[in-house]
């Protein structure tokens, strides 16, 4: 999805002071910060407090703006700010989420865009009566909205279900053993894991590639190379041999029909002149004749050698 075509996030207007009825800070002034954005350890136990505390901040808010939409009337202004600043404010667990796909080579502008749609769906289906943290429940549809996002929009290769989903259990088993190993397991180590064979594993390995078809005759970016037509082609030895077989049937008709039997016999039978002599009820010597006589009617009449 082109990040021009795909859904924009909802502009968040500035709240009025009295828009909260509970008229505590976090509700006058929404914050924006990641629930759990990545430090590295370096920032030291002091950079960790924070990122909790903006973390926790932004559960707080969370909950208090969707205390607010549930008392408004869908469709008001109000409704449509509240839902807003609940898109705005958790923003940041969408981006979270779509990290997880930087290695599929797509925009992760598009993939941001793609995991709003499904923030959005969460917001519309979120119950915050049911006890169950709005993270906890969103990142399930996020992710699977930009997984579905993969799936169809993506490949332009068609995968089977089948291949695709033993694909997922197969990366899933290979990052397992890697990290009980110590190193990238083998393929017959994958197979006995799933209890599957190893052709199986081979086949979903290939199929988790096939996301992008490349055009035999576009040319190598960077490297100035030609394309993969001009590349994998080669010379096929029995090309000279075509015209040829198409003379040699153009005159063995020409042939009387039992000199005819006895090249097949000879040359497409693999016999020799004596077991043709034998199948044939005649000499040796008068097969030996035979043969020269062919032979000496299809030189004459061969186009190639006049």
């Amino acid at each position: 999805m082109p990040a021009s075509t795909a859904p924009q996030v909802p502009p968040q207007n500035e709240r009025p002071d009295d828009a909260s009825p509970s008229g505590t800070p976090e509700a006058d002034h929404p914050q924006t910060d990641c629930p759990e954005p990545v430090r590295s350890p370096a920032d030291g136990p002091q950079g960790r407090g924070n990122v909790r505390s903006r973390g926790a901040d932004t559960r707080a808010l969370t909950q208090v703006l969707f205390g607010e939409l549930k008392a408004l009337a869908p469709g008001t202004p109000e409704h449509s700010r509240t839902r807003a600043a609940l898109i705005e404010a958790n923003l940041p667990l969408v981006r979270y989420a779509a990290a997880r796909f930087r290695s599929r080579n797509e925009p992760m502008e598009d993939v941001v865009q793609v995991g709003t749609i499904g923030l959005i769906n969460a917001i519309d289906r979120f119950d915050p009566d049911r006890g169950v943290q709005f993270p906890t429940f969103a990142m399930p549809t996020v992710v699977g909205e930009i997984k579905r996002y993969f799936r169809d929009n993506v490949r332009t290769v068609h995968v089977p279900r089948r291949l695709h989903e033993l694909w997922v259990q197969v990366s899933g088993a290979t990052e397992d053993l890697t990290t009980a190993h110590g190193r990238t397991p083998t393929t017959a180590e994958i197979a006995e894991r799933l209890k599957i064979s190893e052709d199986e594993v081979l086949a979903c390995i290939e199929a988790g590639r096939s996301y992008h078809a490349t055009s035999l005759e576009a040319a190598q970016e960077g490297d100035g190379l030609p394309g993969l037509v001009d590349r994998l082609g080669y010379e096929d030895p029995a090309l000279a041999g075509v015209e040829h077989r198409d003379l040699v049937r153009h005159l063995l008709v020409q042939l009387p029909e039992r000199e005819q039997r006895i090249l097949m016999l000879r040359y497409y039978g693999n016999l020799t002149q004596s077991q043709i002599s034998q199948e044939l009820g005649v000499s040796q010597m008068h097969v030996s004749r035979l043969l020269a006589r062919s032979f000496a009617r299809l030189r004459s009449a061969n186009r190639i050698d006049a």
